[in-house]
Formats: structure tokens, C-alpha cells, sequence
């Protein structure tokens, strides 16, 4: 684990103290997506503003996801979701700080949990952190079982892990597995 507890030797009773900076960049997944307005431009226009981030270089952004809703409310329209990969010099609440304002551009609200979304970026891993703070639990709780995060992080880290296992081996076990399938390229997304 991420050493991040505070100098005072307390790490809070939640776990580490997540608005402690590394001493060097380490690496992060973010999990982006979208189903609401023009979904590809607002991916691509929020991977750019996470790139534009200070403290923040992107390493790797998968090609687009379509996917069905997960949860929520029936009758979503499909999900675009993609993942990217990146190294930061910012805190973990720093880090979801940066991913909520990219959200808030884009007109993001939350009034119905798991409901549709002009934009939501979670961050999935932080290092090697666990955190089981409720405002940033890490990894994610839900990203091993989902098959929207799972399968473009594996596009653009065949070899990435999480626990232990094998990140496509877990997108292939994942419910909506069969839900997944990739944007064409050049149909506007990030990738194309």
C-alpha cells in the first residue's frame, strides 16, 4: 500500500490521509463516461482538459467504449466510456477535485444516483492506495465488476491488474460483459 498516512503517524479512521502529496509522480486510472448530449465531444474535451490539468500526464487513453446503463433509472440511453491512464503529482482528493471540475464544465449533476450523465469521471486506482473513506474509496468498490471500466482499461493496459487479477480476466467474468463494444474510429471520439 501507498504510504500517504499523515507525518503526525495517523492516517485517520477512514485510512490514508488522502490530501497528502506524493513526493514523486505516481500512477492513476480514471474511469470517463457519458450518455447524455454530444457524449464523444464531451469525452474528448474532458480528456483534454484532464491532460491541460497541472500535476497531471496522461500516459494512455483507451479507444471508446459504447455500453449499456448499468443500474439507474430504465430506459438510459447507451453509455460512451473510456478509461485513461496517467501519472499525478496530485493528492488523491486533489485528484478527484480536478475530475469534478472537469464534470462540473460539462454540466454534471447528481440527483439520481447511477442516472444518466452529461459526464462522470471516477477515479478507479490511486498508486497501490486503499481507502475506504467515503468520499474516495480506492480502488473503486464497483471496478471489478464492471465490465465498462474493465474492458477499455484492458484496450490500453492489456497487462494492468486490479487485486490481484488480471484486469481483462475480470472484464470477461463482469455482467455486462457482452455489452461492451468499441466505437468505430473516427465516429469523434478521443481515440479517433
Amino acid at each position: 500500500m501507498t504510504s500517504l498516512a499523515s507525518p503526525a503517524g495517523g492516517s485517520g479512521p477512514h485510512g490514508p490521509d488522502l490530501d497528502r502529496v506524493p513526493h514523486a509522480p505516481v500512477p492513476a486510472v480514471l474511469a470517463l463516461g457519458a450518455n447524455l448530449g454530444e457524449a464523444a465531444a464531451t469525452l474528448a474535451a474532458a480528456v483534454r482538459q484532464l491532460a491541460e490539468t497541472p500535476g497531471i500526464e496522461l500516459t494512455g487513453v483507451s479507444p471508446v467504449a459504447i455500453t449499456q446503463p448499468v443500474g439507474g433509472p430504465p430506459g438510459q440511453p447507451e453509455y460512451l466510456n473510456l478509461v485513461v491512464t496517467l501519472t499525478t503529482r496530485l493528492s488523491p482528493r486533489a485528484l478527484l477535485a480536478a475530475g469534478q471540475q472537469i464534470e462540473s464544465t460539462h454540466h454534471r449533476t447528481r440527483e439520481v444516483r447511477w442516472g444518466p450523465r452529461t459526464l462522470d469521471i471516477d477515479v478507479i486506482t490511486y498508486a497501490d492506495l486503499t481507502s475506504e473513506d467515503p468520499e474516495l474509496i480506492l480502488p473503486h468498490p464497483r471496478a471489478h465488476l464492471r465490465a465498462f471500466v474493465l474492458t477499455p482499461w484492458s484496450w490500453v493496459d492489456p497487462e494492468a491488474t486490479l487485486g490481484g487479477a488480471r484486469v481483462a480476466d475480470l472484464a470477461a467474468q463482469a455482467d455486462d460483459a457482452g455489452s461492451v463494444r468499441r466505437l468505430p474510429t473516427g465516429t469523434g471520439g478521443p481515440a479517433s
